[in-house]
């Protein structure tokens, strides 16, 4: 059976990404989002070479290469004392080495660009406004018109196209919190780098900074253990008693600078068990939906681009049944091997008193070329079927 139609819910970036990925394969979809605009929430995001590979098969790239950042490089620096840990080499380097682009911008940036991309697709069609509370085919076929082949769900954390998987598992909350903020540039402090990805790290808690070109501002996530706020990303402005509190053994500059911000917004940080991603024969879930990670590996984005560029390939070349059950193989070691590398960062991160030290000796006396080496399987891979 060849595959004509293709439901997806959800127009985030994994639902915009393969729904372009399959008009390119000749295959038609309807997007089904519940939102009555699409106004991405959050702030920035990363883009590492597994990902703008893709997104360049996908004809977007040269669009987000006129806003946003190339960064010189990710470098790791102490909260407490401010002094420089380790780096790993980007922008040239990251081009030669892993034959494609490592950049940085905003959310939305992303989402407007694909959505720009999508739109121009004549196989595509986006629906608005439509939420599904019960993900059943007829009430996929009232909204697209025919009854679809596929379903996809790329719905996110709380996925609704879930209750058609029978052992697909529910989100969980990790045991941590992040604070997004967003810094006018001309106030950024002069220990945030204008051209480069900084990590700063402390106890139980860590800092990650970077310039938005499309923005003019800097994105500032901080992440730290805490207590759950309940369903939902967007939490509103945060309790400053609690984000002080995380941050009370940092720089004196740090916690000046985070004092400072008019409106952090609290994110909750949910992760997927282990679990079914599809019923085997009509319906898949891709992205967060199948396997919420932990931002510790900066691969969330990446992961669903790659999720979504595979899929369409599979669903171009096999039956229905044969490419959701093929998907699934190939992409869940690849999954469940970002997740380890993610959780390891977490640990290396949040140390603290002798272990801290430790871990900054051995990062000190490991040569920029070498730490780039350890995200060469990372990196590298190139999304093929």
């Amino acid at each position: 059976m060849s595959i004509e139609h293709v439901a997806i819910i959800g127009a985030g970036v994994a639902g915009l990404t393969v729904a372009l990925a399959l008009a390119q394969r000749g295959i038609a979809s309807t997007v089904i989002e519940q939102a009555a605009e699409l106004t991405e929430v959050g702030a920035g995001l990363q883009l590492s070479p597994n990902a703008t590979r893709i997104l360049d098969r996908l004809g977007v790239l040269r669009a987000l290469q006129s806003v946003w950042l190339e960064p010189e490089s990710i470098r790791l620096r102490s909260g407490t004392r401010l002094s420089s840990i380790a780096e790993v080499p980007l922008g040239s380097f990251a081009r030669e080495r892993w034959q494609a682009p490592y950049g940085v911008l905003h959310r939305a940036t992303l989402q407007k660009t694909l959505l720009a991309a999508v739109s121009a697709q004549q196989l595509c069609r986006l629906v608005t406004g439509q939420r599904i509370d019960s993900p059943s085919m007829e009430a996929f076929e009232a909204i697209c018109g025919r009854a679809p082949d596929v379903v996809i769900g790329a719905d996110g954390v709380w996925s609704v196209v879930r209750q058609r998987i029978a052992g697909a598992e529910p989100a969980r909350f990790s045991g941590n919190i992040a604070w997004r903020m967003l810094l006018p540039q001309e106030e950024a402090p002069d220990f945030i780098e204008r051209d480069k990805v900084t990590a700063f790290l402390g106890p139980a808690s860590h800092l990650v900074a970077y310039p938005l070109k499309d923005s003019g501002h800097v994105n500032l996530v901080a992440i730290a253990h805490g207590r759950d706020p309940g369903k939902g990303w967007d939490h509103g402005v945060v309790n400053r008693t609690e984000l002080s509190h995380a941050f009370r053994a940092w720089h004196p500059r740090i916690r000046a600078m985070i004092d400072g911000i008019e409106q952090p917004r609290l994110w909750p940080l949910y992760e997927m068990p282990e679990g079914a991603w599809s019923n085997s024969r009509d319906t898949i879930l891709i992205g967060d939906a199948a396997h919420a990670v932990t931002p510790f590996a900066a691969q969330g984005a990446a992961m669903a681009i790659e999720d979504a560029y595979e899929l369409a390939l599979a669903l171009a070349m096999q039956a229905p049944a044969d490419a959701i059950r093929a998907f699934a193989t190939k992409r869940k070691p690849r999954v469940k091997k970002i997740g380890k590398r993610g959780a390891f960062n977490r640990f290396v991160y949040h140390v603290r008193g002798p272990l801290a030290l430790g871990r900054n000796l051995v990062l000190k006396l490991r040569p920029p070329h070498e730490v780039a080496a350890d995200l060469d399987w990372i990196y590298e891979y190139r999304a093929e079927w």
